[in-house]
């Protein structure tokens, strides 16, 4: 897989960071630097370890699977797609503005499962894993910290949208990776 390739599943696995970050915005008053770093470092962290997790996970499951590896892959993504796609409906927006360990740890576990799945599908794939996590880990550090931004100026407006968006690229890569295995 290419930079790219590894920078658009980063953006598709942050879009549920992102609306939790936004969602973290709106609930702080006065915004100072913390609070998104805060929030960026342990959405980005969690983003990377999470895949890491789950290809040492698939590559102990490789041999047995690589005849059928792509449909996992494709129905992993697209399973985590659609739910993202689905979530994107609920207009409700966690208000708490706690930014304390057991907070942060639940908030970034939850929205990072999807990358744990998707960590599989790395094995799978035998990509360059340091690359992925790297990229996904940044890319959401990044996406977070804007989220948090984003949600004190702007509030809600863009939370539905990004889990829409992230959805629809992650059955987008799903497809693309069954069609380059059933076809080229």
């Amino acid at each position: 897989m290419t930079f790219i390739e590894f920078f658009i599943i980063g953006v598709g696995l942050s879009m549920d960071a992102f609306a939790v970050s936004v969602c973290k915005g709106l609930s702080i008053k006065k915004l100072s630097l913390k609070a998104p770093l805060i929030v960026g470092l342990y959405f980005g962290l969690f983003q990377a370890l999470m895949p890491l997790a789950g290809y040492f996970l698939g590559i102990n499951f490789k041999d047995y699977i690589v005849s059928f590896d792509h449909w996992i892959s494709f129905v992993l993504l697209f399973a985590i797609g659609m739910n993202m796609i689905k979530e994107s409906s609920d207009s409700s927006c966690e208000t708490d503005n706690s930014l304390k360990f057991k907070t942060m740890v639940t908030l970034a576990i939850a929205t990072s499962i999807d990358a744990l799945a998707v960590g599989v599908t790395f094995a799978f794939l035998s990509v360059d894993i340091v690359s992925a996590v790297t990229i996904i880990g940044v890319t959401t550090f990044i996406l977070s910290m804007l989220g948090v931004k984003i949600g004190n100026i702007f509030g809600t407006k863009y939370k539905q949208k990004a889990e829409f968006v992230g959805g629809v690229i992650l059955i987008l890569m799903g497809t693309k990776i069954l069609i380059e295995h059933l076809f080229f």
